[in-house]
């Protein structure tokens, strides 16, 4: 980006923080005119800007008595619940994660990289035709990604990442979970950040779900009216793992929307190499990496690699896939998910396993990956290679 490019980016930004404190001061929001003032102050000192940025704090420290009771100082007060005073909100922190990158398909990438590119100017916009808050639904399996894209965008705004606790959120006294819904909601409006609304399906199911309790299906009219009240000042993102139980009502409120799936070999054998780090294996080994880990999500490659890390810096040596293989095999236990390739090699013998993965692909399961594989040597990869099918008994190399 060259610096012209930077400098009307950097007045975007700034533009945005003033239009958001104006909005506050028409309203008298003495909350939300103080939460952006004060992160302008912080955009300024990051541009270089800090003289501009110490006269914006100066200003609210010598008005503080002016605008509230002199005992009351400026605070960020997180919502709670007001019958069980639990938190219905908590701050994730994103500004300095060092995380490996989120792995996408050009297509999804261009829905997010759309979405940052709007954000960054959408309160700014001159227009009537425009209104209430930019809102992504990012959808599909569990361990896809959708908690990591939430940091990810939170991080390229320059924004806070708040998550709603819908544990806290949905309360067992009659009326109390729209209050707290209103909540969340005000303190969205009147804080620059990003409120991420995770497992959002708790409060946005179908409304004509005959299960459900009459107040629970209230919570879905308390929520659509809440979104559709806070002005563009405000980012809202929703991750659900159960895209099928949302009311349709939700989802026209959400302008952008991205499906997220497993993840493709490619991206499998990338997580590989990103969640390994500093652990070394060579592109064969990861591309076999990648097809023994079919079905698996991206969250269950970076516990296996947090296991093998560990392993790593706790024996001070060089893994092999055979340090791998196991630990793959041992996380897909339980469930019997037969989309996890290696789920149905579980209960299998050296022979079977050996001839089942010449059968899937003998040019990437050579003879000698396949002894890299399974701790054996080429010779007695190649004897086992021959050898009958299932029910031969395993063979020691």
């Amino acid at each position: 980006m060259g610096p012209h490019n930077r400098l009307v980016e950097s007045e975007h930004r700034f533009i945005n923080e003033l239009v958001r404190i104006v909005n506050g001061a028409l309203r008298l929001d003495v909350d939300k005119v103080r939460n952006y003032t004060a992160f302008l102050a912080e955009k300024l000192e990051a541009d270089g800007q800090k003289s501009s940025a110490d006269r914006l704090r100066k200003l609210l420290e010598e008005n503080d008595n002016q605008l509230r009771p002199a005992e009351v100082r400026f605070a960020k007060v997180l919502p709670v619940d007001s019958e069980s005073r639990f938190p219905l909100i908590e701050r994730v922190k994103v500004k300095g994660m060092q995380e490996p990158p989120v792995q996408l398909l050009q297509p999804q990438w261009d829905v997010v990289n759309e979405f940052v590119s709007v954000a960054k100017s959408y309160a700014s916009l001159d227009t009537n035709e425009l209104s209430g808050a930019l809102s992504l639904l990012m959808y599909g399996p569990p361990g896809t990604g959708k908690s990591r894209l939430a940091r990810y965008i939170a991080d390229e705004l320059g924004l806070e990442l708040y998550v709603a606790r819908l544990d806290g959120l949905i309360s067992s006294y009659l009326g109390s979970t729209s209050k707290n819904i209103r909540a969340l909601f005000d303190f969205a409006a009147k804080t620059p950040c990003v409120l991420f609304l995770d497992e959002f399906d708790a409060i946005a199911k179908v409304r004509s779900d005959g299960q459900e309790l009459g107040e629970l299906k209230r919570v879905v009219n308390s929520f659509l009216q809440n979104l559709d009240t806070l002005g563009r000042q405000s980012i809202v993102l929703a991750a659900t793992n159960h895209d099928a139980l949302l009311d349709a009502a939700v989802w026209r409120r959400f302008a952008y929307r991205l499906a997220l799936q497993l993840p493709t070999p490619d991206q499998r054998a990338r997580m590989w190499a990103d969640f390994l780090d500093p652990v070394q294996f060579t592109d064969r080994e990861l591309a076999v990496l990648g097809d023994l880990s079919e079905g698996f999500s991206g969250s269950d490659i970076r516990e296996i690699c947090a296991r093998l890390r560990r392993r790593y810096f706790a024996e001070k040596k060089p893994l092999q896939l055979s340090d791998a293989f196991p630990v793959l095999q041992n996380l897909a236990l339980g469930g019997k998910d037969e989309s996890r390739f290696v789920s149905r090699l579980a209960d299998k013998d050296v022979v079977a396993i050996v001839h089942a993965l010449r059968e899937r692909d003998p040019r990437l399961y050579s003879l000698a990956t396949l002894a890299d594989l399974l701790g054996l040597s080429k010779a007695t990869a190649q004897r086992l290679s021959k050898r009958g099918g299932e029910g031969e008994g395993a063979a020691n190399g």
